[in-house]
This record gives structure tokens, sequence and C-alpha cells, in this order.
């Protein structure tokens, strides 16, 4: 064996020591969710045949040709028995792709697909594509509903403007993909969800109508649209259905994060809001519950964030992110929460059905005023007195 053979050899055996590392929950949660003590998803995580030429002639010093740079922001779906993500992986060059990979047990032993994801284009292609949603429609299709970037040419001076629309894009398999057009809309959409069932004999979405590529600007909230053809998606009416409020986390804007799981007591949303701090933006995540014969009727929403980024989640290419636009419900009622910290890396969090319910029912709304936070607390106190 020559020594760029061994070399090679000892590659594979540390990226093999990687993918099969056991993870084991985080002690000392907070009673809704479990952690998970290691990420699933890392740049190192990505097949090293996407990144080193093996050919001793043309890398003799095994150097990595193709770098990657971060895996997160992942669809999720349960398919054949494995547990799979689509998963947004950006390479060293800025440029995000999505690329399927699965589990076993959808909490360890994570890996790709041999080869990424091959995503046709729309009439105009888009500089980047990124964070799929999936949806396994009644219609019988599983759909992706993602977001291509543009550069803003109306704004030829400026290299970081840019413009966003929803991407759509249809598969039986996950391998081939049919793209549809985008989502016509009056305003920019980064952040667009399809509703797994048909309302009113209609495609549904949820909405995050934006201004700006950045700025939220006059969008309100969580929006909701019904579109007749998904063939020919276009929002003509918009209606704001989980909106942003003043002085709280999602003072800045929010938006759905995959599609809702439907339950006996209502549709569980899981969602994202930021805010503004001295860091910059904050993404956290948070909860709310709407009407089973009604989706655009929310019947529960707790206060304040349901996941943060803690510990070194917190640091990353874009600091203080958490961020999901996946999750599964298992038969059992078993719930895996699949969530990036940081723009870097992807993590899991595990839940039950039974429990989300309970937090989304039991617990506080939001006073929106701090003499209004001191009096939920003091009721707790007081209850806990007298037990």
């Amino acid at each position: 064996m020559t020594d760029f053979e061994k070399k090679v050899a000892a590659l594979k055996a540390h990226h093999e020591e990687l993918l099969s590392q056991k993870n084991e929950p985080m002690e000392w949660g907070n009673g809704i969710y479990e952690k998970y003590k290691n990420p699933i998803l890392t740049a190192e995580h990505t097949p090293l045949e996407w990144r080193y030429d093996f050919n001793e002639k043309d890398n003799p010093y095994l150097m990595q040709r193709i770098m990657m740079n971060a895996t997160l922001n992942s669809g999720a779906i349960k398919w054949n028995g494995k547990y799979l993500l689509v998963v947004r992986v950006e390479g060293a060059d800025r440029k995000s792709f999505f690329a399927v990979a699965e589990s076993p047990n959808g909490i360890d032993n994570f890996r790709f697909w041999d080869e990424p994801i091959t995503m046709p284009d729309d009439v105009i292609p888009a500089t980047n594509i990124y964070d799929m949603r999936l949806t396994a429609h009644e219609d019988g299709w599983i759909y992706g509903v993602f977001c291509a970037e543009r550069h803003d040419d109306a704004q030829p001076g400026d290299l970081s403007a840019a413009t966003a629309t929803a991407a759509i894009a249809r598969t039986k398999d996950l391998k081939t993909w049919e793209r549809l057009p985008d989502l016509k809309s009056k305003s920019q959409q980064r952040n667009v969800v399809l509703h797994p069932e048909f309302v009113d004999g209609k495609y549904a979405f949820y909405t995050r109508p934006q201004d700006g590529f950045i700025d939220t600007g006059s969008g309100g909230g969580i929006g909701w649209a019904l579109v007749d053809d998904i063939t020919h998606a276009e929002v003509k009416e918009e209606k704001i259905i989980n909106p942003r409020h003043y002085h709280t986390i999602m003072e800045v804007k929010n938006g759905e994060g995959p599609h809702p799981i439907k339950t006996d007591r209502g549709w569980l949303h899981l969602a994202h809001g930021v805010r503004g701090c001295a860091s910059g933006l904050r993404y956290v995540l948070y909860m709310y519950m709407t009407a089973l014969d009604d989706p655009t009727r929310v019947i529960a929403q707790p206060g304040g964030y349901f996941l943060v980024p803690e510990g070194w989640e917190y640091i990353g290419d874009v600091m203080n992110v958490a961020f999901a636009n996946g999750w599964i419900a298992d038969e059992d009622g078993k719930v895996f929460i699949y969530y990036a910290s940081s723009d870097t890396r992807m993590h899991v969090a595990t839940s039950t059905i039974d429990k989300l319910i309970d937090y989304c029912m039991n617990t506080p709304e939001d006073g929106l005023t701090t003499s209004a936070s001191v009096e939920t607390i003091k009721k707790l106190i007081a209850k806990n007195k007298n037990i």
C-alpha cells in the first residue's frame, strides 16, 4: 500500500467513525422535548467523493477539491421506513443545493445518498435555491417548496440586492423532480409551505409576504392563500393568520416552518420568530395550534419561544439562529424535530404529539406587557403554594 493509499484509507476510516457515531439525549431538558448531544449533520458528514479527487496522479497531496461549508434547514419525511432529510448543503462558493440524507432511526447514522438532487430550473434560472419544505399531499405527489433567489436587476450597481420567489417542485421518489412554475405573488416570498390537504377543493399555502428580500415592511406575519392550480400557482388573495407583535419574539418577522401536523385536537404548527438584538437578528422557534375544521383559526399559542440556540449552538456562520423547516410524526406519536443552529449544522430534538398538544394548550399566552407577564407568574406561584 502506497503512502497515498494509506492516507485515503485513514480518511475513510475517520469519516466512517463520524457517520456511525451514536447520539444520546441531553440531560435536564425542559420536559417538552429532548435535545441530543451531537449534531446529526455537518459539512464533514458530506460524502468524501463530493470533496476529494481520489486519483493520486491528479491529486497527489489529497486536497479537498470542493469544500463544503454547512448543512442546514432540512425538509423531512418518513419514506419506506427511513427518516429522510432533504438537506440544504452549502458549498464554500456560497451556492446551496439539495441532497438527501437518510437514517434508520431519525437521530443518528445519517448518510447522504450518492449524488445531490438535480433540480430543474424555472424559466428564469435562480442563482441560489434553499430551505425546502416537504409535503406529502393528498393528491399523491410529494411537493418541495423552496426559496429561489436571484439578483435584483432593478438595482444593477448593488451586488447584494436580491429577489426571492417560492419555487415549487414535485416528485414520486425524491430522486426525479418535476419543476413547476414559481408561485406568483405581489410580494416577495421566502418562506412558503404547502398544506397537506385540499381546502375547499384548492391547494392551500402558508406564506410570508415581504416588501423586500430582507425587510418584511408591510408584511404582517404568516399568511394563508388558496390556489386553484398548483401547476400555475398564483396568490390572488392572502390573509394573515398569525400576526407579528411589538416587543415579542416575532417583532421583525415570522414564518411557518414545516407543514403542520394533524392531530385529533387540531393542527400543530412549528414556526420561526425573528427580533433584532445587539448581535443582529435572533431567530427562535415557536408553536401554535389551529382548528381542525379551519386551519386558519388559531386555537392556542404559547407565549414566548419553544426552542432557541443554546451553548455552542449559538456559534456559526449566522450567529444566534435556530431554524426548522422539517419534522416527522411517527405512527407511535413520537415527533422528530429537525432544526439548524446558526446556519451551520443540523440537530434533532424529540417529543410526542401528546406533549406538544399539552404544551400548546396549557402554556400561558403572551400578555404583551410586563405587568401581564408578572401576573401570569404570580398565578403559577399561588397554584404551587396550594399543592
